[in-house]
């Protein structure tokens, strides 16, 4: 058995490639490696299991390199390129070949420029409202071709009020610091609109706007190329891409709004709801806002569980901005009283 620090190594050399270079960066994330040569970008899950994730096999992390090739050919299709195996040759080696004993799958991909993704373009002043003109022309098209989910109203309520319950556990948990008392306020909320208008959400199903999309949308998988490409949907989990289309964009509009760019969320909505010529209500975009921006808190502050994340104060400093956006929609979204709309 090949250990994975060997395999790592392996990856993080020059010669293992097959284009020529210098020097291989390697960007480790929550969930995998990603090693950066001149041109390509080779990315391998990490052998974990959480939840609705499961990459502990060889077998699994094949057929979600498979899976994240397929589905992000929808929006990115000159990104993704091929599935690549790490295998032991006959002299014992290890090599990036499907001949000998393979050990392991990568998802190889053209390397995107990393100055041109939209959260770098925020950070640089450098992304205007006609870019967000592109990229919600691009999903428009892509949900144009979605067929819509099967999944009836009773179920698209309960899977919100789970994720608020969810939400409110993990935040609440006194090993991770965070101010209980406003976490149970905000849940609260989002509770109370769910009870009170719930059948906005109803709307939205019986409307087909429930779609399996792309399911994390946020700016630093977007590339503003000269034609946007959109990376790194979630490959692992069917249930988690089923989403409102308003609720995908809101989110956006929400990260946007984290990067201290409110005007670009605002024309990314203005953009969404003229050329898809959904009306949704401000109401029920603050209250997706609000729910994904607690769901944004929990994942973040979940990184305290891995060692190699848990000594660094960006998770909980990133966990209150987002609870901070989450209490600010909750409000945002119930000025008005239910009965008057």
């Amino acid at each position: 058995m090949v250990s994975l620090e060997s395999k790592l190594a392996f990856l993080r050399q020059p010669d293992s490639f097959p284009e020529a270079g210098v020097r291989v960066e390697t960007v480790e994330t929550h969930m995998s490696w990603v090693f950066l040569t001149a041109r390509h970008a080779y990315k391998l899950k990490k052998p974990v299991r959480y939840g609705l994730l499961d990459f502990s096999t060889v077998e699994a992390r094949r057929f979600y390199c498979e899976e994240e090739l397929r589905l992000n050919r929808r929006l990115a299709p000159d990104v993704y390129l091929a599935t690549v195996a790490l295998a032991v040759n006959a002299q014992g080696h290890l090599a990036l070949s499907d001949q000998g004993s393979i050990v392991d799958w990568l998802v190889k991909m053209r390397r995107l420029p990393a100055e041109r993704m939209l959260d770098a373009m925020i950070k640089a002043d450098a992304a205007h409202a006609a870019h967000m003109h592109k990229v919600v022309a691009l999903l428009v098209r892509f949900y144009g071709h979605c067929a819509a989910a099967d999944i009836g109203p009773a179920e698209y309520r309960a899977r919100f009020a789970r994720d608020i319950a969810l939400n409110r556990a993990a935040l609440c948990d006194p090993r991770y610091g965070l101010p209980a008392p406003r976490v149970e306020r905000i849940c609260a909320a989002q509770h109370a609109w769910l009870a009170d208008r719930g059948a906005w959400l109803d709307a939205r199903v019986a409307a087909d706007r429930i779609v399996e999309g792309h399911g994390d949308l946020r700016a630093e998988h977007i590339c503003l190329e000269d034609v946007p490409v959109i990376i790194d949907c979630l490959e692992f989990s069917r249930d988690l891409r089923l989403t409102d289309t308003a609720d995908e964009l809101a989110f956006l509009a929400l990260e946007c709004e984290r990067l201290g760019a409110v005007a670009l969320g605002d024309a990314l909505l203005s953009a969404y709801r003229d050329l898809s010529e959904d009306a949704s209500d401000p109401g029920l975009i603050h209250f997706y806002q609000s729910v994904r921006a607690c769901l944004r808190a929990r994942i973040t502050i979940s990184h305290l569980n891995e060692e190699q994340f848990r000594h660094s104060s960006k998770w909980q400093l990133r966990a209150l901005a987002y609870l901070d956006l989450a209490e600010r929609h909750a409000q945002a979204g119930d000025v008005t009283p239910a009965a008057t709309r």
